[in-house]
């Protein structure tokens, strides 16, 4: 994630609840009061909820016994002194030192404390700051029951750095947590707040920047950070543009995509308009002969390979030789009848993507094959891939997999994760359930061998843009969801629109200014 003058953006980072908190103690053996950064947390805190919650409505605060709680007090003094019309409800029978001074002073600025649950039940908005980071264990059963009560208020709740009950880490619920409508996330990323989890809890989230500096991340993080978050501005350097002024096509990658059956031609049309809207200079697309024709309506500038069949309507053989091409993309569309090509294929030193049917046929995976290889399951072929990893973690089962397999792993799911088989791991932190459908995959395994061919072709880092082109499918689909609804993002108009979105995004995030960056 840094860039040529290795500079990273804090908000390409991701952290675990026990870095997070080594960090903090880093701040504090050097001089940082606790106090002092508190106040410096809640008033940013407190400028946010000025802009988000307009003055005359009533607010509730859910005050919790540790750091988090005194933040919600500090907030609660804060707001209380700008007019705003607060009760604080703190559930717990004791508390740190430091929350209960705050408590203290918010009794004598007259903020009413009430001992009833239910009276928050009044109120416009909730304020949830109950658990910060740090919460690995199961709450107690009041606690439980005060978080159901809450959430089935259905009221508008804002969660300080994560919604109480969420694991910090796996954003697993413990066994529940708040369902809250925005998360205003302290410092850095936490890893639950993008774990496909945590998802119907977090809301909208956004980070609150409180000037963690340089030394501290970098003693604890390293030179370069193994957990990562993809970002506008690494995925738009990351991507092969703009071009140079004098270029010719077969400088731009050669990919030869393998895909399509008599049964399913549409996949292998969907992967070739994905691999179109790459800019890949050269593509040659292996289809049945009996599907060719199709394939050259959609796509007439592709050279096509008219393949021999099976008596499935499966690709039985690739005819000619493989050393013309820079990447080889397999998959859409191929049925598990094209058992004996995938093998060969698979068995070559040529650089690969491997996705859908080639995934079943190469089920359960074993040993590490030549060149590289990607692999892009969604959960279902990640199963039958490796059934010995517990898809309850993702991103630990991800990570295991790629060191066995020696393999680039895409687990796809509404928080994609890209990681690789030395553990360098990046999550999307951004998607549209719009793109659950039939065929987005085939237009994503199009779009990355695409970028993959001419990454080849160029000496890029193959890995930078496999995590690109997750970003570019995904923000495509937000885009369309954006424009027409969720509902119209379909595969054909996610690859017919991969090209237009981009501008789009590139002109939309060209303006957007970084807070600072971390040089390591």
């Amino acid at each position: 994630m840094r860039d040529s003058q290795g500079l990273i953006d804090p908000e390409a980072l991701l952290v675990t609840a026990a870095q997070m908190g080594l960090i903090e103690q880093e701040l504090f053996a050097h001089g940082f009061p606790v106090a002092a950064l508190m106040e410096k947390v809640a008033g940013k805190i407190s400028q946010r909820l000025r802009e988000l919650l307009p003055p005359g409505q009533k607010i509730g605060l859910l005050v919790g016994p540790g750091h988090n709680g005194a933040d919600t007090l500090v907030v609660a003094r804060e707001l209380w002194q700008k007019g705003y019309f607060l009760i604080i409800h703190h559930p717990f029978r004791s508390a740190k030192e430091l929350t209960l001074a705050h408590k203290t002073y918010a009794h004598y600025l007259g903020i009413p404390e009430v001992e009833n649950l239910q009276e928050l039940n009044t109120c416009d908005v909730l304020i949830d700051g109950l658990f910060g980071f740090g919460l690995e264990r199961e709450l107690a059963p009041e606690l439980v029951d005060l978080i159901n009560t809450v959430n089935g208020w259905q009221k508008p709740v804002i969660s300080i750095d994560l919604p109480s009950g969420l694991h910090t880490d796996t954003g697993q619920p413990q066994p529940v947590a708040i369902r809250a409508q925005r998360t205003l996330c302290l410092g850095l990323w936490k890893l639950g707040l993008l774990q496909d989890v945590s998802q119907e809890y977090v809301g909208i989230l956004e980070r609150i920047d409180f000037d963690i500096p340089a030394p501290a991340i970098c003693k604890i993080l390293g030179t370069a950070p193994a957990l990562t978050r993809l970002t506008p501005r690494a995925m738009i350097q990351a991507l092969p543009m703009p071009r140079p002024t004098v270029i010719h096509k077969y400088q731009c990658g050669h990919l030869l995509l393998v895909c399509g059956s008599r049964s399913y031609p549409g996949a292998a049309v969907l992967a070739a308009l994905g691999a179109r809207a790459s800019g890949v200079g050269m593509l040659t697309i292996a289809v049945p002969a009996s599907i060719k024709d199709i394939i050259t309506l959609e796509v007439p500038e592709a050279i096509l390979i008219p393949c021999p069949e099976t008596a499935e309507g499966a690709i039985a053989d690739l005819p000619g030789e493989l050393t013309a091409y820079d990447f080889i993309a397999i998959g859409p569309g191929l049925t598990r009848a094209a058992q004996r090509m995938v093998q060969t294929l698979c068995s070559t030193h040529l650089p690969i993507l491997c996705d859908a049917d080639a995934l079943n046929i190469l089920a359960p995976w074993s040993g590490k094959r030549p060149g590289f290889t990607l692999l892009t399951p969604h959960a279902g072929e990640f199963h039958r891939l490796f059934p010995q990893f517990n898809l309850s973690n993702r991103l630990e089962a991800a990570q295991q997999a790629a060191q066995i397999a020696q393999a680039v792993i895409l687990l796809k799911g509404a928080r994609t994760i890209v990681t690789t088989p030395d553990g360098r791991t990046a999550i999307n932190p951004d998607s549209t359930p719009g793109l659950a459908r039939g065929g987005s995959g085939d237009v994503l395994t199009g779009l990355l061998g695409g970028l993959l061919a001419q990454g080849v072709k160029q000496g890029r880092d193959l890995v930078a843009l496999t995590q690109a082109g997750v970003w570019w499918h995904a923000q495509t689909g937000l885009w369309l969801a954006q424009q027409e609804g969720e509902l119209s993002v379909h595969p054909q108009r996610v690859a017919q629109h991969l090209g237009q979105a981009l501008v789009q995004i590139c002109e939309k995030f060209r303006d957007e200014t970084v807070p600072f960056l971390i040089r390591f």
